[in-house]
């Protein structure tokens, strides 16, 4: 494996930015081998993602930080260091639809997700046969509005003995509380059966097709404490007709939002991301 150092920033947007970092990589002998860059006009603010190869790199991966604190407090950037050994840990929350858990696992299968999935969290027995088929381990917790609390507790504290950096709701239809969310912080990644900020809450199939649309889509977002208000990582529509009944809605949604998930987590798990108030900005 190429041993690379990804540093994804962002600061208040003025010159210099780019050379200074970039000098930084070049006099220690780094070779970069991406940089994609952005600037938001109304806010004055500069992002940036850039990759180095750091063969033959003259600081140690450790004193990285350490080194670059200089430049970061000169231009006071928030910054964050990911390496490409580092393989993080996924959970996938579910419930009782079984389409994004066995795509995620397939894809995973398959090499397309650079990470490792320890386990599967659920609120039902129902899908424990596909941590099985998987050889992944299969909790489960039930829930109701009394034993949430507690078992959000029993929860975190399993989550913090597998060393879980990531957690992917893949149709799982519980509420986090703000407890839950305030511990994974832009680490909790959802997907909702609509085209956000449209047809929120319960039965957007059913909303849709009282309406009468022409499209619907999927939107994967990360959690916050506010329901479907999360910052926004991809979405994607397909088109529908008159023609289309409401189990076609669905069949036609299910395949929708097994790829928008899909690309969610691959985003984040490429470190392509940078969360900005209630925005993201995505790194080609």
């Amino acid at each position: 494996m190429k041993k690379t150092c990804t540093l994804l920033l962002s600061c208040p947007d003025k010159k210099g930015i780019v050379a200074e970092v970039s000098n930084f990589i070049y006099k220690n002998d780094g070779n970069i081998t991406h940089s994609d860059e952005h600037r938001d006009d109304e806010e004055k603010v500069f992002f940036m993602r850039i990759e180095w190869d750091l063969k033959g790199f003259k600081i140690e991966p450790e004193r990285i930080a350490e080194k670059f604190s200089p430049i970061a407090k000169k231009f006071r950037m928030k910054y964050d260091l990911k390496f490409s050994w580092i393989i993080p840990n996924v959970c996938i929350f579910v419930s009782k639809y079984e389409h994004c858990l066995i795509d995620l696992l397939l894809r995973h299968r398959e090499g397309e997700f650079k990470c490792n999935i320890p386990l599967i969290i659920s609120n039902h027995d129902k899908l424990s046969y596909i941590g099985e088929e998987f050889n992944i381990p299969f909790y489960v917790f039930p829930k109701s509005k009394r034993s949430k609390l507690h078992q959000e507790k029993k929860e975190l504290k399993l989550l913090k003995e597998y060393k879980i950096n990531l957690i992917v709701l893949a149709r799982y239809m519980q509420i986090l509380s703000p407890y839950f969310v305030k511990n994974f912080k832009n680490r909790i990644i959802n997907i909702h059966h609509s085209f956000l900020p449209s047809f929120t809450g319960k039965n957007p199939y059913l909303q849709a097709y009282k309406r009468g649309v022409k499209l619907i889509g999927a939107t994967a977002h990360y959690v916050t404490e506010k329901l479907d208000s999360g910052p926004i990582i991809e979405q994607d529509v397909i088109r529908v007709s008159h023609r289309d009944t409401l189990e076609d809605l669905k069949r036609k949604g299910r395949d929708m939002e097994k790829i928008v998930l899909a690309r969610a987590v691959r985003l984040h798990l490429q470190n392509k991301i940078l969360v900005y108030k209630n925005k993201t900005v995505i790194f080609d």
